[in-house]
């Protein structure tokens, strides 16, 4: 038996034979084509249009957010600068597929270097430049195996047109080499509930077939394991099922002691979902779907609709909308198109708003009359405040509208520092740790080479949190938890423990994130808090975490 180490996503534990992801394609020779140029560039074009329209057809089959990112790599594969590129080494004598190869590679190194949201699609670029590869050279792109049997993949990491369609009767559980606990692969796993471990390194020596245990509450895989190792697993999964179908109560700790667990959405077409999962609200509403397609801001008619369709689904239930979050990976032509040399760090957020002041007060209006023709108890939020000033802004300009609840998010240490002054206007506050991680560890949370740095478990992180936690309870105002956070159980009970007074995810994994909770009371909570702020890094911070959670959880169990 041999343990492998990474970072779990939920509580799933799942048993079965290895199958790998295929590895890349060699890299293509630097020779001359034995084809004229026009050959060529028929050959190359005819295998950027077939691989850029199954793209397509993956995302209208995939649906949601996967439709999104899948024809957005289609996109990619027919850029006109690519094309450019592909053609100077095609008339250059190179053969389709170097050409192809090189071409994408140059373009990859300048999206690399630009960062942010650019940067995280140079990561796409490989994957579409292998099935153009691949097309030309008439083999099957590398992809998920499909070995006729349910199966743990195993992979260095997934690509969105990879996950898309993944076949979930017949993957138990995925297991990467690499990511961390925001990667496109632990959104997917946390949002399909499906048992995942990403970063384990070692797992690159896992070979096809041989059985293994992946136990994502412990972040571990088990080689070869015992009868009695499995016949355990197997024990585990049935009882989280049994749970997961258990009727649905309100979140809530050991003690009695009431935390809310809602949903993020991006869409209200979500919304039907999250309440069949037991979501008591809304955390967080993204309403960036309305701006992210359009070559100009929607109506505030447009708006009200959506907005009106969304609080419908919550008669009486806390629904936060967060205003338009544009900029860094989310620039909007009409808004912030012009170039800055470090978007993350520029002009996005509420800063955008203040800008394009009309944006924001026609985006009010909307929200105000959607709110006046239903029974949901509205509460809006600005998305990156970091001083005091712009909270009194933002708190004062949505009080013109009949705002009744407004807010900050909490996504950059200053904010977190100042939150007993920000909180004397704010009505709450809600933590992004997603972008809290990012400022904190100055570490772009897009960037696959930084990603180790992208874990909410490091103590800094957590003792801001800790701040704004405090901040809350001294001047009576709730603080929520509305970042990737949120989902990881264990995480959830530690967040509850520095101050956090509800808890807002993806739908999916309220069912976990509700078990755990029951598990622990106020005190407990506080205990495994405190356990991880004097952690001195991250995966210290989670193993502290865990030992004292056994140890409560055993003492309430003796009791």
């Amino acid at each position: 038996m041999t343990e492998i180490r990474g970072v779990g996503i939920g509580l799933g534990v799942a048993q079965g034979p290895v199958a790998r992801m295929a590895e890349p394609l060699p890299a293509p020779l630097d020779e001359p084509s034995a084809l004229t140029p026009d050959e060529e560039t028929a050959r190359v074009t005819d295998a950027v249009a077939a691989v850029a329209r199954e793209l397509e057809e993956r995302g209208a089959q995939a649906g949601g957010a996967a439709r999104d990112v899948l024809e957005a790599q289609a996109m990619m594969a027919e850029d006109p600068t690519l094309a450019d590129e592909v053609g100077t080494r095609v008339r250059a004598g190179k053969t389709g597929e170097f050409a192809v190869h090189d071409a994408f590679a140059s373009f990859r190194e300048q999206l690399t270097a630009l960062g942010g949201y650019l940067g995280e699609r140079a990561a796409d670029l490989d994957d579409v430049a292998q099935r153009v590869i691949a097309r030309l050279r008439g083999v099957a792109a590398p992809g998920v195996p499909d070995p006729e049997h349910p199966f743990v993949l195993v992979a260095k990491d997934l690509a969105p047109a990879d996950t898309a369609l993944l076949d979930l009767d017949k993957v138990l559980a995925l297991v990467t080499t690499e990511g961390g606990p925001t990667s496109h692969t632990a959104i997917l796993a946390r949002e399909k509930s499906i048992v995942a471990i990403v970063g384990a390194g070692a797992a690159k020596d896992l070979v096809d077939g041989e059985t293994v245990i992946v136990d994502a509450a412990k972040g571990v895989v088990t080689t070869d394991p015992t009868d009695e190792e499995r016949a355990q697993a197997q024990h585990r999964a049935d009882a989280r099922a049994s749970a997961a179908s258990a009727p649905i109560t309100d979140g809530a700790l050991a003690d009695g002691t009431a935390v809310p667990l809602l949903a993020n959405l991006g869409n209200p077409a979500a919304a039907a979902e999250a309440v069949a999962l037991g979501a008591e609200g809304v955390g967080l509403f993204r309403t960036e779907f309305l701006f992210l397609s359009s070559a100009q801001a929607p109506t505030v008619e447009q708006q009200r609709e959506a907005y009106t369709q969304l609080l419908q689904a919550f008669p009486g239930k806390k629904v936060v909308v967060r205003v338009l979050d544009a900029g860094a990976d989310k620039p909007l032509p009409f808004l912030n198109d012009a170039h800055e040399e470090n978007p993350a760090l520029g002009l996005r957020g509420l800063r955008a708003l203040r800008a394009s002041e009309d944006i924001l007060r026609e985006q009010l209006t909307a929200l105000a009359e959607a709110d006046a023709a239903t029974d949901a108890d509205l509460w809006v939020m600005a998305p990156m405040v970091s001083t005091v000033e712009e909270t009194e802004y933002f708190t004062a300009v949505a009080r013109e509208y009949g705002v009744k609840t407004a807010g900050v998010m909490v996504e950059v240490p200053s904010s977190a520092l100042l939150a007993d002054h920000i909180l004397a206007s704010a009505d709450f506050a809600s933590i992004g740790t997603n972008d809290l991680t990012q400022y904190t560890l100055a570490a772009d949370r897009l960037l696959g080479s930084v990603a180790s740095f992208q874990d909410p478990w490091h103590p800094a992180v957590l003792r801001l949190i800790r701040e704004v936690g405090r901040a809350g309870a001294e001047r009576g105002k709730p603080v929520g938890i509305c970042g990737e956070a949120a989902a990881d159980p264990l995480l959830a009970v530690v967040l509850v423990g520095l101050g956090a007074t509800s808890l807002s995810m993806a739908p999916t994994a309220l069912a976990d994130v509700r078990a755990t909770l029951l598990e622990h009371t106020l005190d407990d909570a506080r205990v495994i808090a405190d356990a991880t702020l004097a952690a001195t890094d991250a995966a210290t911070a989670r193993a502290a975490a865990m030992t004292a959670a056994a140890r409560t959880h055993q003492k309430e169990t003796q009791q």
